[in-house]
């Protein structure tokens, strides 16, 4: 558990670093977006930056994804193999089962799952 508090460390300052960049990088963006008669080398700057964080976006999407998919789906994985276990009558895997659920719920009208049927 060790290993888990150091690289948990280490990624909040990691995030936090990315966060303080991108915080930096923004108010230029903005700033070069607003002002009109841009000169060249503005314009350049504007679209160099737009396409950096066109990247950086489609990089926290790929992220999100992969974090989702690990959270949710291979949760969901284990609960429906837990329920089959439980229908064949193990009591461990029933309760493991239940507790998944709730927390399943819990999520859903928290809102931080989506059911899409």
């Amino acid at each position: 558990m060790d290993d888990f508090k150091g690289q948990q460390g280490e990624l909040d300052k990691e995030l936090e670093r990315f966060i303080e960049l991108l915080n930096q990088l923004l108010p230029k963006y903005n700033s070069l977006l607003k002002k009109e008669n841009l000169d060249k080398k503005e314009l350049v700057r504007l679209g160099e930056i737009e396409a950096y964080l066109l990247s950086v976006n489609s990089k926290i999407m790929k992220i999100k994804g992969e974090l989702e998919q690990n959270l949710f789906g291979k949760s969901l994985d284990t609960y429906y193999k837990l329920k089959s276990q439980a229908i064949e009558g193990n009591p461990q895997s029933r309760l493991k089962m239940e507790k998944m659920r709730d927390a399943f719920s819990e999520a859903l009208q928290a809102g931080d799952i989506i059911n899409l049927n």
